[in-house]
């Protein structure tokens, strides 16, 4: 029976009706793995190993979809990392300070035997914004920098521009700009704090009005259905968080093509579970710290994602053989 540890924020905050952490645990606790839960603030060093107050849990019967009394949680106890089969990191960005030490910790875990998904190297080198510049052939013109004549003379070249912080999630702090926006000053000094912040630019992509596509790669096997997150009317974030409707669908060449040759380099830098952010035919970002569309695939399609993401994490356990 496995033993798997959730790093996560707080479970009487999920939404379970579409939360992907909860399907994890959900899929997880059907086949009879016991799971804990703790929260990134709850790790330390104690005798030199890793540690987690951590709590064992079980699943209780939600009365709705939106009950937030959904499990039963047993005292806390103290854990070495390294005591489980898995250690499952899906605390949500920002990627600030704290997050940063919790991925130093868990990167020393697994220095004493802990298995870590994703690995506390991989989120620190995978910005989800600066990744995809490993991988220009897929992505559209794209400009990183902190100088706002920098992003003039872009805007100037491509008359049609999207502008967004390096560290933002769901759509926060994202803009589209065109040569005759009358904000063009206020925004570029808010979003680059006078020249102080580095942000990214892209060419503006319209085929986001179809969706922007989230494309699940897990254990290096691609998701064959994306979620086209597609925008509200007269919106140019398709995100969920900023109002998107996500609707499952077939990936097409353009999308395999992408996410079969990222797939094997996301395995050896290890990354369990990646999500691809691709909107046309163009790679916009790539998603390792709490990728997110499980239920929503699961529910348009006959696809178990929660189920394919368990079975990696068996066959992890099982390659790495039994905790220490």
């Amino acid at each position: 029976m496995m033993k798997i540890l959730f790093i996560a924020d707080p479970m009487a905050g999920f939404k379970i009706y579409k939360d992907t952490t909860y399907a994890m645990m959900r899929e997880m606790a059907e086949r009879g793995w016991t799971l804990f839960h703790t929260l990134a603030s709850q790790l330390s060093v104690q005798q030199e190993y890793v540690v987690a107050e951590a709590s064992e849990f079980g699943f209780t019967e939600a009365r709705d979809d939106h009950d937030h009394c959904w499990f039963s949680p047993l005292s806390q106890q103290q854990y070495r990392l390294n005591s489980f089969d898995a250690v499952i990191m899906r605390t949500d960005p920002p990627f600030d300070m704290q997050y940063l030490y919790a991925t130093q910790l868990l990167t020393l875990a697994a220095k004493q035997g802990a298995r870590v998904y994703n690995s506390g190297q991989a989120m620190r080198d995978f910005n989800e914004k600066l990744a995809i510049l490993d991988f220009t052939e897929f992505t559209a013109p794209t400009l990183v920098t902190t100088r706002a004549a920098d992003v003039r003379a872009f805007l100037h070249e491509y008359h049609d521009i999207i502008i967004k912080p390096l560290d933002g999630m769901g759509g926060m702090g994202i803009f589209r700009l065109q040569q005759n926006d009358p904000n063009i000053s206020s925004i570029l000094e808010m979003l680059m704090r006078l020249d102080s912040r580095t942000i990214m630019v892209q060419r503006y992509i319209p085929e986001i009005v179809h969706g922007d596509k989230r494309i699940l790669i897990i254990g290096g096997r691609v998701v064959p259905y994306a979620l086209a997150r597609i925008p509200q009317q007269g919106e140019t974030r398709g995100n969920l968080a900023a109002g998107g409707h996500g609707v499952a669908q077939p990936l097409s060449e353009r999308d395999r093509q992408i996410a079969e040759t990222l797939a094997p380099e996301l395995v050896r830098r290890g990354i369990l579970l990646a999500g691809l952010d691709v909107i046309g035919d163009y790679l916009t970002e790539i998603n390792v710290t709490s990728p997110t569309g499980f239920q929503e695939i699961s529910k348009q399609t006959d696809c178990d994602v929660a189920a394919i993401f368990a079975d990696a994490v068996e066959e992890a356990a099982r390659l790495y053989g039994s905790p220490l």
